[in-house]
């Protein structure tokens, strides 16, 4: 079992498609790609703002 939460997202239809043509030649899943551009937008972020401090009690609610 996963410990990774769930989420649902609506993208268009052409960001889709373009999202899984670059998850196919990163060898990555439609799931893999996107999880590796949410990271690096926050790695991004907390190189300009900071680490984003983590409560694990609304974490792991």
């Amino acid at each position: 079992m996963s410990n990774k939460a769930q989420t649902c997202i609506r993208l268009e239809p052409e960001l889709l498609y373009k999202i899984a043509v670059v998850a196919k030649k990163n060898s990555r899943s439609m799931n893999g790609q996107i999880e590796h551009l949410v990271q690096q937008c926050v790695k991004q972020y907390e190189e300009e703002n900071g680490e984003i401090p983590v409560d694990p009690d609304a974490v792991y609610r």
